[in-house]
């Protein structure tokens, strides 16, 4: 099969395109055909050396498909040999086949392409998982986003718009701060121009959000707390402004703030598994009735996929790159 691999770790450049023997299903394992893969942020920090694929996964990048079942485990999946679906992966999603766990499988929603469905998987398992697991976001609550353009923050602006919550997101430009307005953003905030913290406050009267959704951290925990409502949340899932940040633990105590954070990639199947039926249960018929949509801001042939990381490393995309096979 065509694949592309990373030669060694550095720049775009270092993404070249190889052929690999098409991968084996294991137990509880289908083969796709991969007809489009999702590119990612953690493509990006693996392809520099920075991010190793959990044990056992495929050292290609890779981290969502969408396709055809060919093959594999498909006793007691719900699958069926031909079945169209969009898979989360631990690896190996930049290639013609793909194994993905059964569990971490799900029909590609009616009416939509296979493009559109390769960039659903990681971030709707990653956003489910984080602001409403994790982050415990609730009925009456507001919810603020960092990177609201990517396309997790895309992700998370409208299902939270369309489950009845206020959000406001943070973005690098003004036409950027339109765009996720138009998306169901209350308000975009432009943090380059703008004092976050103090649009925030002043949006919600001086009270604040419930929960954050930080992919930068460092310098902006600290800020991300006055931005928070007595009980508030910060939930982590990147570190773009560092690792480490100044808390003030007297207020965290005194107003019951939480930090918290995690990463999927190496929880187990179970785990994923679960997140992949609440999607099922409470995202897809959103889809499917065009309440949300993916919001799909270039594609690129699969050989190309180095164009694609000089893309997403401009931070000029709106929404999600695609490879196409």
């Amino acid at each position: 099969m065509h694949a592309v691999e990373i030669s060694r770790p550095g720049g775009p450049d270092v993404l070249v395109p190889v052929e690999r023997p098409t991968p084996e299903a294991g137990a509880g394992e289908v083969l796709i055909k991969v007809s489009a893969a999702g590119v990612n942020r953690p493509d990006v920090f693996q392809r520099k050396g920075n991010y190793a694929p959990p044990r056992g996964a495929s050292d290609l990048p890779g981290l969502e498909v969408a396709g055809e079942i060919v093959g594999g485990d498909l006793a007691g999946s719900g699958f069926a040999l031909g079945d169209k679906v969009c898979a989360l992966v631990a690896g190996g999603g930049y290639a013609e086949y793909c194994v993905a766990p059964a569990a971490q499988c799900l029909p590609i929603p009616k009416g939509l392409s296979d493009i559109e469905a390769a960039g659903l998987p990681e971030t709707y398992f990653t956003v489910w998982s984080n602001v409403f697991d994790r982050g415990r976001l609730a009925e009456g609550e507001a919810l603020l986003v960092h990177g609201g353009a990517s396309g997790i923050g895309t992700t998370a602006i409208q299902l939270a718009r369309a489950m009845g919550h206020k959000v406001y997101a943070t973005v690098g430009s003004d036409d950027r701060a339109r765009a996720v307005e138009a998306l169901g953003a209350d308000k975009g905030i432009n943090y380059k121009t703008q004092d976050f913290v103090k649009e925030v406050l002043d949006a919600t009267g001086g009270r604040g959000v419930d929960v954050i959704l930080d992919m930068v951290a460092g310098d902006y925990i600290a800020r991300d707390m006055q931005c928070l409502a007595d009980d508030g949340r910060i939930v982590i899932i990147a570190q773009l402004g560092g690792s480490h940040a100044n808390v003030d633990t007297a207020q965290v105590m005194r107003r019951r703030l939480t930090i918290t954070g995690s990463t999927l990639r190496p929880r187990p199947v179970a785990f994923k598994g679960a997140i992949a039926r609440a999607l099922r249960e409470q995202a897809w018929p959103l889809l499917e009735n065009g309440a949300i949509k993916p919001i799909v801001h270039a594609t690129f042939p699969l050989a190309e996929a180095s164009k694609a990381h000089a893309m997403m490393e401009s931070g000029e995309n709106i929404g999600k790159i695609i490879l196409t096979m």
